[in-house]
């Protein structure tokens, strides 16, 4: 009779929440995420991710080299790459990667790579200890030789409620951007340019707790940061789309970052994986290449780091040539 009840309230929740994501309001309901760069709910899947030409994905394995900087909610992508490749037959080949150990036919990819390149006195270990840090930390990173290869960049938010993304963020990668993009200021053959460019990869805030919406908090910043991506064509990794959505689609907007969620009466994706089997339809994060299972931080289900590992592929297999066209 409990468990009766129990499914009639949760199709009554999910009704409830189709409705709110069908208004207008941009409080009501999550931002449109589709198009060819965001890479949010729609696109972490793990269909999504084996749907993509092999030679495609070959060629990220193969030509891209990832610098990446963040604290803890970072280790969602870096924790759930690294344990993709042990995931089914083939994919130690197919998403094979290395951990600031660059080695052949695998995913040059470097985990906390910029961090120690900030200015003197700045905190540069993610993109919220100081709004602006990243920018001169960048700089030094992509102007040391040693890093001559890096074409990709990424940073991660820590909490991202209450920064000045409008005034600081957006404007900080566009300027990046300008300098060693395509076509940007620093790149060239001339002395003291920098030949390789590089793409820019933009990241939403994780979700937090009954305390997503209103001016400032998650749901606002993810619709300033995916409206500007999509209107540049920028890549983003929507961090918080995934914290959001159940593997339903449905959106829960008290959610936090663990798939917890009150308004859904408990976590989502735990749900979701014990009603599945670990090794066939999702797998064990770990904590390096060949390293110790673990599950992103502040997560107690290997769900989340799974689809955002997913969702980087995703952007990879695009900066590698995969494009619009081609899906």
């Amino acid at each position: 009779m409990r468990t009766s009840i129990k499914l009639i309230l949760m199709s009554l929740i999910a009704v409830s929440c189709f409705q709110r994501c069908e208004k207008d309001s941009d409080n009501d309901g999550p931002i449109d995420v589709t198009g060819g760069t965001i890479a949010s709910y729609n696109i972490a899947r793990e269909d999504v991710v084996r749907s993509i030409p092999e030679e495609y994905v070959n060629a990220a394995r193969n030509k891209l080299h990832v610098a990446y900087q963040h604290t803890s909610h970072g280790t969602h992508v870096a924790y759930g790459l690294f344990g993709l490749q042990d995931f089914k037959d083939g994919d130690d080949v197919l998403f094979g990667i290395t951990n600031n150990d660059p080695a052949s036919g695998k995913l040059d990819f470097r985990d906390y790579a910029i961090g120690g390149y900030a200015a003197g006195g700045e905190d540069a270990s993610d993109l919220s200890r100081n709004e602006t840090a990243f920018i001169q930390a960048t700089r030094n990173y992509l102007d040391d030789p040693a890093n001559s290869e890096i074409n990709v960049v990424m940073w991660s938010w820590c909490s991202i409620g209450g920064h000045n993304v409008e005034d600081n963020y957006l404007p900080g990668m566009q300027t990046l951007i300008n300098e060693y993009g395509k076509g940007g200021s620093k790149i060239g053959t001339n002395e003291g340019q920098r030949q390789v460019p590089v793409t820019f990869i933009f990241m939403t805030g994780h979700a937090e707790t009954n305390s997503n919406m209103g001016d400032g908090r998650p749901k606002n910043q993810a619709d300033t940061i995916i409206g500007y991506c999509k209107a540049k064509g920028y890549f983003c990794l929507d961090y918080y789309g995934i914290d959001t959505h159940d593997m339903d689609d449905n959106y829960w907007e008290d959610a936090g970052d663990d798939g917890n969620s009150a308004d859904y009466g408990g976590n989502f994706y735990i749900d979701w994986a014990d009603e599945h089997k670990e090794g066939r339809d999702f797998y064990e994060n770990k904590s390096s290449p060949g390293g110790s299972v673990a599950f992103g931080a502040h997560n107690t289900q290997h769900v989340t780091a799974n689809r955002k590992a997913y969702a980087m592929w995703w952007i990879l297999a695009q900066i590698a040539g995969w494009e619009e066209s081609n899906r």
